[in-house]
């Protein structure tokens, strides 16, 4: 898990090289995107997009969701596991992404959940968004 943690570090960073290369300023350092919790990734995925850090942490929000979902997918492919969610070929990242975040919303107050990996919460909110039967 340390090297996705890594990666999607390395992805929020290059999003804030373009933008500050492209004049634009940073309030947030991208350290702040190290995704320790699920209210991190929740964070993240909720930026507004009137803010600085709008577009590192969409990149960063989109990178980490579908390196869950392929993750997820890649595994329960090679070892002929029970899925832990099931979609259908239309389901976008974006959709994900509402679902993550409509799931963030219904347990805004469950601190144990939000306190979570965010891989766990991730996980959590897709899977009852698209259950398997």
């Amino acid at each position: 898990m340390k090297t996705l943690a890594h990666f999607l570090r390395y992805v929020a960073t290059g999003a804030a090289l373009l933008m500050l290369s492209s004049g634009a300023a940073l309030a947030t350092d991208p350290d702040d995107f190290g995704f320790d919790t699920t209210e991190d990734l929740y964070e993240v995925c909720t930026t507004p997009p009137d803010v600085p850090e709008h577009v590192p942490a969409a990149l960063a929000c989109r990178a980490f969701i579908e390196a869950t979902v392929q993750y997820h997918d890649e595994v329960v492919g090679r070892k002929g596991l029970k899925p832990l969610l099931c979609y259908d070929e239309t389901v976008t990242i974006e959709d994900a992404r509402q679902a993550f975040i409509g799931w963030g919303v219904k347990n805004h107050s469950n601190k144990k959940l939000r306190g979570e990996q965010p891989v766990v919460g991730l996980m959590r909110a897709l899977s009852t968004a698209y259950p398997c039967p």
